[in-house]
C-alpha cells in the first residue's frame, strides 16, 4: 500500500502538469496562404476558448488528445486532435469564393497619376530650367557656372515656375491624405454621420507622413484612438468664435 502511494501523486503530478501546457499555432486561409484573424478556437474537451490575433497567431491550454474546433464565419470549420505540443499551422477553406477587395475612394483619379496629369498640363514649370544645377562640370574646362541655373533662380519667369512646382507638390500630398482619409472610410469605421463626421476629420486629419507610412491596422488604430478623444471631448480644437464689430454709422 506504501509502495502505491508515492506512485499515485508522482502520476497525479505528471497529469495536471500535462493539462496545464498551451498549444500555439498560426491560422492561415488556405486559398491565399495568408494568415488570418477573428478565429475561434474551442477546446472541446475543457470548454475553454479564444481568438486569434490580428497575425493569425493563437495559443490556448490543452492537453495530448483534446480536440480542438477552429470557426470562422466566412470558413468551414476545422477540427484537429492534439497529438503534440508543437506548433501548429492550420489551414481553413474559405466557404465561399473570395472576390478581390474593392476600396471605394471619393475621387475618380488616384494621386499619383493625378500629379502626372497636372505636371503634363504644366510641363513649362518642370522643364530643362526647372532642374538645371548652378555648378556645372565639363571635360576640359572644368567647373563653372549654369547660365540656365541662374536664370531660372532670379528671373521672373523662373521664381514663378518654382513657385508653381511647389504647389501642385503640396496639393499632391493633400490629395494624397484625401484619397486614403475619405468620408467614406471613415465613416466605416467611426460609424459618425454628419455633422460630426465632418467636424471630426477636420479636427484630427492625419500627416502626410502617417498616411503614407501606416499600414491598414495602423491607420484604423489611430482614427479610433483619435475618436476616442473626440467622443470625450466634442468642443477640442473649435475655433474661437469670431468677434461682433460694431456697424460703422450710416
Amino acid at each position: 500500500m506504501k509502495l502505491w502511494l508515492p506512485l499515485f501523486f508522482i502520476a497525479l503530478s505528471v497529469n495536471a502538469f500535462a493539462q496545464d501546457k498551451d498549444v500555439s499555432g498560426i491560422v492561415f486561409d488556405k486559398e491565399s496562404k495568408s494568415r488570418i484573424a477573428k478565429v475561434n478556437v474551442q477546446n472541446v474537451n475543457s470548454g475553454k476558448s479564444v481568438y486569434n490575433t490580428f497575425k493569425g497567431e493563437f495559443k490556448i491550454s490543452a492537453s495530448v488528445g483534446d480536440v480542438l474546433i477552429f470557426s470562422k464565419a466566412d470558413h468551414i470549420a476545422d477540427t484537429i486532435k492534439v497529438k503534440s505540443f508543437a506548433p501548429l499551422a492550420i489551414y481553413m477553406k474559405p466557404s465561399a469564393i473570395q472576390l478581390a477587395q474593392v476600396t471605394i475612394r471619393d475621387t475618380l483619379l488616384c494621386p499619383t497619376k493625378r500629379y502626372q496629369q497636372t505636371r503634363s498640363d504644366y510641363n513649362k514649370a518642370y522643364g530643362s530650367l526647372s532642374t538645371s544645377d548652378f555648378l556645372t562640370v565639363s571635360p576640359g574646362a572644368g567647373a563653372g557656372i549654369g547660365i540656365d541655373a541662374i536664370y531660372n533662380a532670379f528671373s521672373r519667369s523662373g521664381r514663378n515656375a518654382a513657385h508653381l512646382r511647389e504647389e501642385i507638390d503640396r496639393d499632391y500630398k493633400q490629395t494624397v491624405i484625401d484619397y486614403r482619409f475619405n468620408k467614406t472610410f471613415v465613416a466605416s469605421v467611426t460609424k459618425l454621420i454628419d455633422p460630426q463626421l465632418t467636424d471630426f476629420m477636420l479636427k484630427y486629419r492625419p500627416g502626410y507622413y502617417q498616411v503614407t507610412n501606416y499600414n491598414e491596422y495602423e491607420f484604423v488604430s489611430s482614427i479610433r484612438a483619435n475618436l476616442r478623444r473626440y467622443l470625450r471631448n466634442p468642443k477640442a480644437f473649435d475655433l474661437p468664435a469670431l468677434p461682433v464689430l460694431p456697424l460703422p454709422n450710416q
